[in-house]
């Protein structure tokens, strides 16, 4: 996407209170000039079988609180239409977003009946493998924050393609004034299970020293694509003792970062349809939201 063009962004709500965060959080930040959103309430029927006549008086009830939920977006001056869907919603939300051309799917870790915060609901993980856009999971940021606020965003990358359409969905969006951000990557060093007869202790070190030295490379890379979009980054490549998966979700929660954006895969990955394993390592159990980057954002 080219800096400036809009975006098409799909909201995906239940009623819950976490749903509601959601909405707030997309009301409190930029978005390219003339983006636009879709809030969806998929209804599942199946409860209504035996009492279909109560269907419609449910997708009333849930268009007008639609209506008064996404009164903050359209207060921030964005164009907002509200949709109830009948549907399975880990069905429904990834089609929905097909049909639409979304560029970007926000929702909550959880909806009603949640019983854990940091761990992701089924709906939630559905719709992150399925969908074949972009895919945040927000999570509250823990305090009171007011449109604007700066934000600490973490960008991994281990210098793949998709780490790179990550990188540069960062760096065509605008982002709140102040706003820090960070660079990172995890060598990945031979893990070896009992006697590993293959390779001698010298070859051991040559593969993990080619592994640091790919990492800062790709960090590097990263820190000029962002800075040719005008937009200051620090950059950080971890020990290589943990799996990239717990170096970033460590390298998040101590720099208290407020978003995770994340390539759908990494150098490893086979199908850009089928979500990668340290990507949804992430936004399965970090403490923030995860914005999980599947293609590159396209021009409308």
């Amino acid at each position: 996407m080219v800096q400036g063009v809009s975006m098409k962004i799909l909201i995906g709500v239940d009623g819950s209170n976490e749903s509601d965060g959601v909405i707030g959080e997309a009301a409190r930040r930029p978005w390219p000039d003339r983006s636009e959103f879709s809030v969806v309430t998929v209804v599942d029927p199946f409860f209504f079988t035996r009492a279909p006549h109560l269907l419609e008086e449910a997708k009333k009830s849930t268009l007008d609180s639609l209506a008064e939920q996404t009164k903050s977006l359209v207060e921030a001056g964005w164009r907002v239409e509200a949709r109830v869907v009948l549907d399975n919603p880990r069905h429904a939300l990834p089609r929905v977003a097909s049909e639409w051309k979304a560029d970007l799917i926000l929702m909550g870790s959880h909806g009603r009946g949640a019983v854990a915060r940091f761990l992701l609901g089924s709906t939630a993980q559905a719709v992150l493998r399925h969908a074949t856009c972009s895919v945040e999971i927000v999570r509250s940021r823990g305090k009171e924050t007011r449109a604007g606020e700066a934000m600490r965003i973490l960008i991994p990358t281990d210098g793949s393609e998709c780490a790179e359409a990550a990188m540069q969905s960062v760096a065509d969006r605008p982002w709140p004034t102040g706003s820090e951000f960070r660079v990172i990557s995890c060598p990945e060093f031979p893990v070896l299970v009992g006697e590993y007869p293959y390779y001698a202790p010298e070859q051991i070190l040559e593969l993990t020293a080619n592994s640091r030295k790919h990492a800062s490379e790709s960090a590097d890379k990263g820190i000029q694509l962002l800075a040719r979009a005008g937009l200051l980054a620090k950059s950080h490549v971890t020990v290589p003792k943990d799996t990239p998966a717990l170096a970033i979700l460590t390298a998040a929660e101590e720099w208290k970062a407020d978003l995770i954006v994340v390539g759908s895969h990494g150098r490893r990955g086979f199908d850009r349809l089928v979500l990668g394993s340290v990507s949804e390592t992430v936004a399965l159990h970090a403490r923030c939201s995860v914005s999980v980057i599947r293609k590159p954002f396209t021009p409308l």
